[in-house]
């Protein structure tokens, strides 16, 4: 086995999976909360070069490959104004808490919220946004406009319907996301900062937080380490195939 070839090999598909993820990135950086993936480059250990007959065991050189993972960026987009009641914002950390179709919850900074045929607010999606005490919900009937303070709660006229449920991890990072802008704790364990006070703000969207500018340079650069690992890669081929002719026809009188 040839590590360089492996190892070069290995570049090629971790700068590969880049290019995925920051592909991902564009093509959903306009939704509201979005939170873009960074790629995250570690190498394990995959064995031993052959080491040199006669020599001691230590002469032996490990090697390892290059491996792409992701991690999720937490950092806040920008917040703009849009005007609509039930468009809501986290200023600073923090996510909505909505419930799935199976009860359980699930977090999402998407606040492009609306209010369904039955009176609930809800996520684009149709789950219900969670209050301190169930799901919003306001009284079809009413004509009264709904409004949300910055501690998250909503009145409908002069009517208090809820408190918003705003969840606050100390680690978001053990979040994990779905792919539809929601978030779930997987781990039983993770429980949000209970003394966390996060502001609301109405009428404002979170934009997402993936720069085209970014992207579009870092897409440039796996593009560049691909073609790098892939020179690697025909160097390499050149010098064993000079190898195998040289040993295959020796020099006359060698």
């Amino acid at each position: 086995m040839d590590p360089i070839l492996y190892q070069a090999a290995a570049g090629m598909n971790a700068s590969t999976r880049w290019q995925e993820i920051i592909a991902d990135n564009l093509s959903a950086g306009q939704i509201p909360g979005f939170k873009k993936q960074d790629v995250a480059f570690s190498a394990v250990q995959a064995g031993f070069m052959v080491r040199a007959a006669g020599t001691s065991p230590s002469a032996a050189q490990r090697f390892t490959m290059p491996l792409a993972g992701t991690v999720t960026n937490f950092s806040a987009g920008e917040l703009r104004p849009t005007g609509v009641a039930t468009d809501l914002a986290v200023e600073g950390p923090g996510f909505f808490e909505v419930q799935m179709p199976d009860g359980s919850s699930s977090y999402t900074r998407d606040g492009e919220f609306r209010v369904n045929a039955k009176g609930q607010l809800t996520t684009k999606q149709g789950l219900p946004v969670m209050g301190r005490s169930g799901p919003i919900q306001l009284n079809v009937n009413d004509t009264a406009p709904m409004s949300v303070s910055a501690t998250g709660e909503v009145s409908q006229g002069s009517q208090l319907k809820g408190r918003l449920k705003v969840a606050v991890f100390s680690d978001p990072s053990a979040l994990t996301p779905t792919g539809t802008g929601l978030f779930i704790a997987g781990d039983p364990s993770i429980e949000p900062v209970t003394t966390a006070k996060p502001t609301v703000r109405q009428g404002v969207l979170e934009g997402g937080n993936a720069s085209p500018l970014t992207e579009m340079g870092d897409l440039l650069t796996a593009m560049r380490l691909y073609e790098a690992n892939q020179k690697v890669i025909q160097m390499e081929d050149d010098r064993v195939g000079r190898l195998i002719s040289d040993v295959g026809n020796p020099a006359p009188g060698s």
